[in-house]
């Protein structure tokens, strides 16, 4: 195995499926010089401009481009800079890439992976800083992957460079630096979860970056004798319901914790599939329906903090059911 960085695993898993299928192309603002983050670092160098593609700032041309071209047969990846920026090309991948394979009968696919970085970005503000995943979670057609390791980065962009669907893939700014072990040789499936320490007293439910929030909290909790089981569920649609209902089997309480906005957040949709199916206390723990602000102390009131999940642990297992609070 070797060391690398989030962006490193980017950008190995990419240079693989590149040298390996000569359809795959990259489109997007400023992936000729390696992207703002590093995320195509020395690939315009290996592939050339007809492979790694400058394009103009337009979302709404890169996204409908590449529609076309996966279309013809080609598998492109889309570079949207950040989630936030979505926003311009969102009826390319609503009503283009999310419907063809439906409303033509499968005449067509659309196998494009749309690279989208989420989440707070120090003093990056308002339209820097969203996490918007139950967006795409809630549009039929596409599939939703949030990977929160260099090892899961590598992994599932390879798997979602083979999907025949439009992929949603969300990097977290603040992962890329964070290193790790990267096995070249491990799949990933999409739609499976990791089980990422097993627990006796509570299931904690996360994604992306929250996944190192989460165990921050379980190193406190469990000094304090509380026994947490984790879950990173690494794909949001499809999701590995299986996992996280085994796991609720055997805790008989759950926690959802995301740091997107937790109303209306995909942690409803978690909470909502388990209580329909096992006696179970579950709950829910998001960030508060505001903008994310520029000033430090602003920022801080959109983020969900350790203490936080720690603090929401203990009232679940210390209370009765119906007096756990709800915020």
């Amino acid at each position: 195995m070797a060391l690398m960085t989030y962006a490193q695993a980017a950008v190995a898993a990419l240079d693989d499926a590149m040298s390996a299928n000569d359809r795959v192309i990259v489109l997007g603002e400023d992936v000729g010089r390696g992207g703002i983050f590093a995320q195509y670092a020395g690939l315009a160098q290996k592939f050339g401009p007809d492979r790694i593609v400058d394009t103009p700032i337009s979302e709404a041309a890169i996204m409908g481009a590449g529609v076309g071209m996966a279309l013809a047969g080609m598998r492109p990846v889309i570079e949207l800079r950040v989630t936030d920026f979505a926003m311009c090309a969102m009826d390319e991948i609503v009503n283009q890439a999310a419907k063809n394979r439906y409303m033509f009968g499968g005449q067509g696919t659309v196998p494009v992976v749309v690279r989208m970085p989420m989440g707070i970005w120090d003093a990056s503000a308002a339209q820097h800083s969203q996490s918007l995943e139950n967006w795409f979670v809630h549009l039929p057609g596409v599939v939703v992957v949030a990977p929160s390791t260099p090892q899961d980065n590598y992994s599932l962009l390879k798997a979602a460079l083979v999907c025949d669907d439009p992929v949603i893939f969300l990097e977290h700014k603040t992962l890329w630096a964070s290193s790790g072990e990267v096995d070249t040789s491990l799949d990933i499936e999409l739609g499976k979860a990791e089980v990422v320490r097993t627990g006796e007293h509570l299931t904690l439910v996360t994604w992306s970056r929250q996944r190192q929030v989460c165990q921050q909290a379980i190193e406190e909790l469990a000094n304090q004798g509380i026994d947490v089981e984790l879950i990173d569920l690494k794909s949001l649609w499809p999701w590995d319901k299986e996992a996280v209902l085994q796991s609720c089997r055997k805790t008989g309480r759950l926690l959802v914790v995301h740091e997107s906005v937790q109303v209306g957040g995909f942690g409803a949709e978690i909470v909502s599939t388990v209580v329909e199916r096992l006696p179970c206390q579950a709950r829910r723990l998001g960030a508060p329906r505001i903008p994310v602000g520029y000033a430090s102390e602003l920022e801080a009131l959109a983020r969900v903090t350790s203490q936080q999940i720690v603090d929401y642990v203990q009232r679940m297992l210390a209370q009765h059911t119906d007096q756990v609070p709800t915020s």
